[in-house]
């Protein structure tokens, strides 16, 4: 059992000091080691750990990792990817407050550095996007013209929705109540 904590605080400890932009732009990172090398999950598996974590307060990080830690190792496992995902953080601000509040120093090259990090951390969003969208929509499971209908419907109309500058807390609530008319309504 101390080897799979081991390799959870390791790999999360990896995403978590690799993972510039966060939120979403840790999910190509946390798909290539989760999901792609170490097969602890699958992608339908994956969108439902982003849906979850989007869903609890807290960094998609952290929520990721502790589900995935959770679901590997328990609740030691939980704890210890949680522990290796904040730990690049914590060093890191251990450091600069350090050096920007007790030595009072200015860091213009972390300013530089951020800005030419930002073109970047957009297209690991955009990757994100297209893999959480193809996975969604294009399950291995159907075979009308490769799309699921009812994944595409929703799709459509919460970009409708989401451009007609509808509330996201009520494009969510609307894509529940979808869920639940079609689940139980239904009986799929």
């Amino acid at each position: 059992m101390l080897g799979i904590y081991f390799e959870l605080y390791l790999v999360f400890f990896i995403i978590g000091a690799t993972a510039f932009g966060g939120g979403y732009a840790v999910l190509p990172l946390i798909q290539q080691y989760v999901v792609e090398e170490r097969a602890w999950m699958n992608m339908t598996e994956f969108v439902d750990l982003v849906s979850i974590s989007q869903m609890t307060p807290g960094p998609i990080a952290i929520n990721s990792a502790t589900f995935v830690g959770n679901k590997i190792g328990g609740i030691g496992g939980s704890i210890v990817a949680t522990l290796g995902c904040i730990s690049p953080q914590m060093i890191l601000m251990l450091v600069l407050g350090y050096f920007l509040f007790v030595r009072k120093r200015k860091f213009l090259f972390l300013n530089k550095m951020l800005m030419a990090l930002r073109p970047g951390v957009v297209g690991l969003i955009f990757i994100a996007a297209l893999s959480m969208a193809k996975s969604s929509l294009f399950p291995q499971t159907i075979s009308l013209g490769g799309i699921e209908p009812v994944a595409g419907l929703c799709f459509i109309l919460g970009a409708f929705l989401y451009l007609k500058k509808l509330d996201m807390i009520k494009i969510i609530g609307l894509g529940a109540l979808g869920g639940l008319v079609l689940t139980f309504g239904l009986g799929l």
